[in-house]
């Protein structure tokens, strides 16, 4: 095995500045975290109630596309209603 030389001492100002900006990096991505889930959750409430709209719009166009078929094929078939 080859030898290692002794690790260099880290100065303690490098070695507060590393841990500083870690711990600061932390917070940051707690703080943006935190923000984009409020922000998230108010999209997704805006979604659902959208998505109950258009559903009910959905089934409606459904409905009338399902009478209009209906009539049609009486129609083809001459039956009389």
């Amino acid at each position: 095995m080859a030898d290692l030389a002794a690790p260099v001492r880290v100065s303690p100002l490098i070695r507060f500045g590393r841990w500083g900006l870690l711990s600061a990096g932390i917070l940051y991505g707690m703080f943006h975290q935190g923000r984009l889930s409020r922000k998230e959750a108010a999209i997704r409430e805006i979604e659902l109630k959208q998505k109950a709209i258009r559903d009910e719009k959905l089934a409606k166009e459904k409905k009338l596309a399902s009478e209009r078929e209906i009539k049609e094929l009486e129609s083809l078939a001459g039956i009389k209603s």
